[in-house]
Order: C-alpha cells, then structure tokens, then sequence
C-alpha cells in the first residue's frame, strides 16, 4: 500500500511546466509540522534544529494549472497521493536520488489575501466570499434547530 496524506503550508509558489507531450506539471514543496510539544519545539528552534520536514509534491494535469493559479507560499494545503523513488544523471555526471509525493489529490485549504485565522465561526462564515449560482440560496442560520 502506497497512499501519503499531508496537510502544510507551501514554501514558494508553485513551479508550472509542461512535458514534451503538453501535460502541466507543477511542483512545491510543503512544510508539514513535525507535531511537537510547545517544549521540544522550543528546544529544537533554539538549536536550530527544523521543527518541520520539507515534503516535495508533484502534481500533473487540470490539477497542476489550478496549483500554479490558486497556491502562493504560504498558504495551507492537503494533498493525497503517494510516495515515488527515482534516479537521473545530473550535468556534472554524478546520479542523483529523488522521492517526492505524486499528488492526486490537491486541497485548497486557505482561500484570499492573507487568510487571517480566527476562533470566532461566525467571523469565518463573514469572510468566506461565495459565488451566486443559480437554484442556491444562502440560508439564514437563526432558522436551525440546533
């Protein structure tokens, strides 16, 4: 079984190319938090130690355009895919290893300029901007039971 899921934040924008045959390829890579106390992190920032691993993500096709379009450094996303192992001859000759996350999956979790983060739900729901689509009102949440 091969399957990786993520959540980080990107440290540069995403690079878009395209291969030979036409297909995007867009690659990134995620800082995804190392998930340590508020001590050992502490301990390890003040050895400058990385509290994070650096994960890189390669993303093909319609989902490669969206990446380069909508992703910046900064910004928190998850991705699905899996894990690929592989080898190429550099300039000066030398072989180089590389594993990297084949995305399949590519989730946008921040949207807008600056994405401030809040506790407040209500202040969320204010900021998110939806599009009109036709047949999909907004409802009024004083009308729920719960």
């Amino acid at each position: 079984m091969n399957n990786v899921v993520l959540i980080g934040r990107l440290t540069k924008d995403p690079e878009l190319r395209y291969t030979t045959t036409g297909i995007p390829v867009a690659t990134f890579r995620l800082a995804v938090d190392k998930g340590l106390s508020r001590e050992k992190k502490q301990e390890m920032e003040a050895k400058g130690q990385p509290t994070a691993d650096f994960i890189s993500i390669v993303v093909y096709g319609k989902q490669a355009e969206n990446c380069a379009n909508y992703l910046g450094k900064g910004r928190l996303t998850a991705i699905q895919g899996r894990i690929q192992s592989r080898t190429y001859d550099a300039m000066d000759g030398t072989r180089r290893f590389v594993t990297e996350v084949v995305a399949n999956r590519v989730e946008f979790l921040e949207w807008g300029e600056g994405s401030q983060k809040s506790d407040n739900p209500a202040d969320f729901n204010d900021s998110m901007d939806f599009p009109d689509i036709d047949g999909f009102d907004p409802i009024d949440d004083d009308n729920i039971p719960f």
